[in-house]
């Protein structure tokens, strides 16, 4: 029987998310799950497993048409040799053999890959990176991720660890971060730290969303929070784009739904902290797949491995 469908699974600090994708990359079925549920190692383990094997059994299918799993996770992972070597906002997660053991348990081809990264493939292949040479994808949420598309490619770096801008520092000192450094742009618009302060200014019921609403009506002190954390990631991405000559940044996740007053903010400080030549040069977008574009890089990921396979 054909293989016809990939099935993707895109893990983040707060949910994991499971999908049934085409030969095409059009998703056809999801499941989700709080992360948190799965407080161990071996509970996530299973539930990743119960997220493949369910969501086959409920479209009523074989592993027989299965291609493959591809898998997306928030740190550092050597693709090549299907190591998790560290999850920074995920406690319990240091060099574990992930590729060999949810392909023991699901006896299914597995792939697995950085998340960012992969929002960056599939951006790359058939979103808002499509047609640039040289761009910068992150993607704020619980974390801050990025990827680096270099030459129209997908730069991994020699240890895939490439393109790891949350974890840029910012200043000589400063709050501390998951990753165990300090003063890295994640612990200063992480989810966690931006959430801490909006409850300072709005109260405890308080969540982002509210205050990118806040911000869109208008509300002052909503504008300045998210400018403040516009200028943040501004300055981070000055630096980048110094550094790399980019020709676009690509911003996703759930922080993008703050709008023109976050956007603006980044546009700015890039245009004030950058050089001339290259601020001339590099443009600001908002990622085009918003929160899908994990699962559907994760899809390319299982086809593009399977084909360097092959070559091989």
């Amino acid at each position: 029987m054909a293989k016809k469908f990939i099935i993707a699974i895109d893990l983040g600090g707060t949910n994991l998310k499971c999908a049934l994708l085409d030969n095409n990359l059009k998703i056809k079925a999801r499941n989700s799950f709080s992360t948190k549920s799965f407080d161990s190692q071996i509970k996530l383990v299973s539930g990743m497993t119960e997220a493949i094997n369910s969501l086959i059994l409920s479209q009523g299918l074989t592993k027989s048409v299965i291609l493959g799993v591809g898998l997306g996770l928030p740190g550092l992972v050597d693709t090549f040799k299907g190591v998790v070597h560290f999850l920074p906002n995920i406690p319990g997660w240091k060099e574990v053999k992930l590729k060999r053991i949810l392909e023991l348990k699901t006896r299914l081809a597995v792939f697995i890959d950085n998340d960012v990264k992969l929002m960056s493939l599939a951006e790359l292949k058939c979103g808002a990176a499509k047609g640039f040479n040289n761009c910068l994808c992150l993607t704020l949420g619980t974390g801050v991720g990025g990827g680096l598309i270099i030459g129209g490619k997908l730069y991994r770096g020699n240890d895939n660890a490439a393109g790891e801008i949350g974890h840029l520092p910012l200043n000589e000192f400063g709050p501390f971060c998951g990753c165990g450094a300090y003063a890295c742009l994640e612990a200063y618009i992480g989810n966690t730290k931006l959430l801490k302060e909006a409850r300072k200014l709005f109260g405890s019921r308080i969540t982002l969303e509210k205050v990118s609403a806040l911000a869109k009506q208008n509300n002052n002190p909503a504008k300045k929070f998210w400018k403040k954390a516009g200028s943040y990631l501004g300055q981070a991405l000055a630096g980048s784009v110094n550094l790399l000559n980019l020709d676009a940044i690509i911003i996703g996740g759930g922080v993008v739904s703050a709008g023109k007053v976050l956007f603006t903010s980044v546009r700015q400080t890039i245009s004030k902290r950058s050089m001339s030549v290259q601020a001339k040069r590099v443009r600001v977008f908002k990622a085009k797949l918003g929160p899908d574009a994990g699962l559907i890089g994760a899809g390319y990921l299982v086809k593009e491995m399977l084909l360097k396979g092959k070559r091989s």
